[in-house]
């Protein structure tokens, strides 16, 4: 007797299909069928609830062990304008954005998709790549939330820049649009040509507006790569006390720590090195077991980022062989009380997989740890040819084009975690998604600039303190 095949459930959770196969039509009727849960339109504008929790609060919250004495540094680079406030704020508008509609579809989100938070970097193959390059804050979460993020961010920089509100609602339109499109295009391709899409050098030039853009930015690259160099990284970085190579101090914002600050350092952090090295794949331990570490200390670095214990590894494999490992501390993701718990007990590694996930090449020494404080950390190289934009430099032609760069890449990760025929599905192929993101994303800068306005009080009220960098 012939037996028939049962046709499966459809479920709202992007990649989880009982019962067997789905076409990508049948995927994407499903993804249509969740706007009558959650309609598009409802996805736009924003107001907050009456219950939201104070902002200033949420910041203080999130010091918590913290460097104290960097505290200060860290709310000083905030304090300088509503976008470096927005930059730091991803708790938050994490907070914000678990009260928004959602289709219910989730993905490996960035967390802190914000425009800063994506540029340029060398693969292993020393290829320059644009993609997401901040991966902190990363859970598997609703897709919107990032889509909302980075639209936000964009109103919130063309505001920075100058530019008018039509300017700013234009190229904010554009970037949801663009990650639309190119949704409904991996909807559409092989799972594994999914997979190996990147955007390369060549492809970044083609869309940049003029051909005075496209000489600066091959400027930037040579720059990046030769900066990157560890040969010119050591004698910024380095100097020699006796015959012992050590990372030279600049307090407050390179400094070698306490060993109450960093306990290990007696045995040469030997325990927390070893459980770095077995996070590595077979291939780069035996790369790596031919650097030693000759130095460690704290390195200040971000905005979000400051008063989190990041350090610098100076490991060398001969007196002219140097390699820098920024050890940055990972700590639970802002998504985290609205999203759910990491599946990965160190936090660390939870950074990794969601890299390792999302990009379309990472780092050879992407690993992580476990400190003798109990905190967790990630591993990666320093610098290597890392590009990121200068939105002082940009008019509103180049920030449209920068957004949707931003957008590509960041439809293209969440193609490789989600379901791409189930989320364009929902998204659809008229501009009602775009506007709905477009309205949110506007009112949202308005209610940063009032959070960032609320927050300059409290520092003039002594209610905050700050340290100046100037």
């Amino acid at each position: 007797m012939r037996r028939t095949k049962p046709k499966p459930d459809v479920v709202n959770n992007a990649g989880a299909f009982p019962g067997g196969y789905i076409s990508a039509d049948e995927r994407r009727a499903a993804g249509k069928a969740l706007r009558d849960a959650a309609p598009r339109a409802a996805q736009g504008g924003w107001k907050p609830a009456k219950d939201r929790r104070d902002p200033i609060e949420l910041l203080h919250e999130s010091n918590e062990s913290r460097i104290p004495e960097l505290i200060p540094i860290r709310f000083g680079r905030m304090s300088q304008s509503p976008f470096a406030f927005y930059r730091g704020s991803a708790a938050v508008m994490a907070a914000d954005l678990a009260s928004t509609p959602a289709s219910g579809l989730r993905v490996q989100a960035c967390g802190d998709a914000h425009l800063m938070n994506f540029g340029g970097f060398a693969t292993p193959e020393r290829n320059i790549f644009f993609d997401i390059n901040d991966f902190d804050e990363t859970l598997p979460a609703p897709w919107e939330w990032d889509v909302k993020r980075l639209a936000a961010s964009i109103v919130i920089a063309a505001h920075h820049i100058r530019l008018l509100d039509s300017e700013a609602a234009k190229a904010a339109t554009e970037a949801v649009c663009c990650y639309r499109e190119h949704m409904a295009d991996y909807a559409s391709m092989h799972a594994l040509d999914v997979w190996y899409d990147r955007i390369d050098l060549d492809r970044v030039l083609k869309v940049l507006p003029t051909g005075q853009e496209v000489e600066r930015v091959r400027q930037r690259v040579e720059q990046a790569r030769r900066k990157s160099l560890p040969e010119s990284l050591f004698p910024k970085l380095v100097g020699h006390y006796g015959s012992a190579p050590r990372i030279k101090d600049e307090p407050p914002l390179i400094f070698h720590p306490t060993e109450k600050q960093a306990p290990g350092a007696a045995s040469g952090y030997a325990d927390a090195l070893a459980r770095y090295r077995k996070s590595l794949p077979e291939h780069v331990r035996t790369l790596f077991d031919r650097f030693h570490l000759f130095d460690f200390a704290i390195k200040v670095v971000g905005v979000g980022s400051v008063g989190t214990y990041c350090a610098l590894g100076l490991f060398m494999a001969a007196d002219d062989d140097p390699i820098f490992l920024q050890v940055k501390e990972a700590r639970k993701s802002v998504l985290e009380p609205y999203a759910g718990k990491s599946l990965h007990t160190n936090q660390g590694e939870r950074v990794v997989a969601g890299q390792r996930l999302m990009q379309s090449a990472s780092d050879i020494f992407l690993g992580w740890t476990r400190g003798q404080n109990g905190r967790d950390y990630y591993f990666r190289q320093l610098r290597d040819a890392k590009i990121s934009a200068v939105l002082e430099d940009w008019d509103a032609t180049m920030l449209r084009e920068y957004g949707k760069l931003c957008a590509w890449a960041l439809a293209r990760a969440h193609a490789r975690s989600g379901d791409a025929a189930m989320i364009a599905g929902y998204m659809g192929s008229n501009t009602t998604f775009d506007d709905a993101i477009c309205e949110f994303a506007v009112e949202y800068a308005d209610q940063n600039l009032r959070d960032y306005r609320a927050f300059v009080r409290a520092v003039r009220e002594g209610r905050i303190k700050v340290v100046s960098e100037d």
